[in-house]
């Protein structure tokens, strides 16, 4: 497999580095590298909001609609973590199988891993990947677990939030601050009783932060996935919101998601690392144990971890 193969759209080569990816094989971080200047390109969108509200079902028929445009398409689908093999329980992936056969159809499901905000700690990568094969759009699904889902704002480029009539989600929008991550705002199943109110008041709570903060204009759609109602006015609206982005910005965007990911990186090498010297030590159990019994404050533990960790490190030639 060569970042070629991928660069020239070969969908085996892309899902071999995906799988290399998840199993955290050493090689892969320096064939993403190469692949980052191929990036850019793509049309990155989330579809974020609370389990039941009929995501999934929406992504298969946006991705429909927006192959009979000709254009290629992504889709990361997030999914629970399965207790058995640690993968991906695959539930979403399963219901979009009507495009497995389509070439210009490329789906990935990933496990969360138990990693907060609705995504994967995979998601980056394959999202990269997918760009690197020159995909027009590319949808990121959130795994669905409610009001913390958005870290997938620092990811995407238009953020979709999905709500249904009559659960109260407008209100939940408010506490989680999932009201200020959408760039447009569905209410799906909008057959059901209580549509019009939902999208009423939530319009009234958009146009409050709108006013506020000028720019974008975040529109509330009616749809019904199943029925395939109000999905061309929901592309016209993902049309205008890149519209609206302008010709810089996928460029600004991927300056800031490089930044966040370098930080992610970093933490997390450095958790790592900081732990792996501690058990060498052995000192990890002891001060973990004295944390988790209430004896020791945990950030005085923190505190003295980090400042054994750079006394170490001063220490070596």
């Amino acid at each position: 497999m060569s970042t070629e193969e991928i660069i020239s759209g070969n969908i085996r080569a892309a899902a071999r580095l995906m799988r290399d990816v998840e199993d955290g094989d050493p090689s892969y971080p320096a064939k993403i590298s190469k692949l980052l200047p191929h990036t850019g390109r793509a049309h990155i969108i989330g579809i974020t909001g609370s389990p039941g509200a009929g995501k999934s079902t929406l992504l298969d028929r946006l991705i429909g609609r927006v192959r009979k445009e000709k254009k290629t398409v992504g889709a990361v689908v997030i999914d629970p973590t399965s207790p058995f093999t640690g993968g991906a329980i695959l539930g979403d992936r399963l219901r979009m199988q009507r495009h497995t056969t389509d070439k210009g159809v490329f789906i990935r499901s990933l496990a969360t891993r138990d990693t907060m905000g609705g995504l994967s700690p995979f998601t980056y990568d394959v999202v990269t990947i997918m760009d690197a094969m020159g995909r027009d759009v590319i949808f990121i699904e959130t795994v669905g677990t409610g009001q913390d889902e958005t870290q997938i704002v620092h990811l995407v480029h238009t953020n979709i939030v999905v709500t249904i009539p009559g659960t109260g989600d407008g209100v939940q929008a408010i506490k989680a601050g999932i009201l200020e991550s959408a760039d447009i705002f569905v209410i799906n199943k909008s057959d059901q009783p209580g549509s019009d109110m939902a999208a009423a008041d939530l319009e009234a709570m958009i146009g409050m932060r709108d006013m506020l903060e000028g720019g974008w204009q975040t529109p509330v759609i009616l749809t019904s996935a199943l029925q395939e109602r109000g999905l061309e006015t929901l592309l016209a609206q993902i049309r205008n919101h890149r519209d609206h982005l302008g010709d810089e910005f996928p460029y600004l965007h991927r300056k800031k998601l490089m930044e966040n990911r370098f930080c992610d990186l970093l933490k997390n090498r450095l958790y790592e690392e900081f732990r792996m010297e501690m058990e060498h030590r052995h000192l990890w159990k002891p001060i973990l144990e004295t944390v988790k019994t209430g004896h020791r404050d945990m950030h005085e533990a923190v505190d003295a971890v980090i400042t054994r960790m750079l006394s170490w490190a001063r220490e070596e030639p």
